[in-house]
């Protein structure tokens, strides 16, 4: 059961609706700012990701002083050479 209220909005909705061309629908200006924010969100994004993705470095081989840095297999202890 729909009260007075929603009853009246609704009419004025249906005359609102009535009035536009409905042949032509665009976005307005609501959409466009929608779609400006969005992209300057994503062009602030990817300008701190690039910064940070330069922080990073990127070595293959863990550092001497490190946990679980273990000798490769086939290697000698300090270097010492046998023969």
């Amino acid at each position: 059961m729909m009260s007075a209220t929603s009853t009246l909005a609704m009419t004025h909705f249906v005359t609102l609706a009535d009035s536009f061309d409905k042949d032509k629908v665009t976005p307005g200006v609501l959409g466009f700012i929608v779609f400006a924010v969005i992209g300057g969100a994503v062009w602030l994004l990817m300008k701190s990701m690039n910064k940070h993705m330069k922080k990073v470095d990127f070595a293959e081989q863990p550092e001497d002083g490190e946990p679980g840095a273990d000798a490769p297999a086939g290697s000698t202890a300090a270097g010492s050479k046998t023969g």
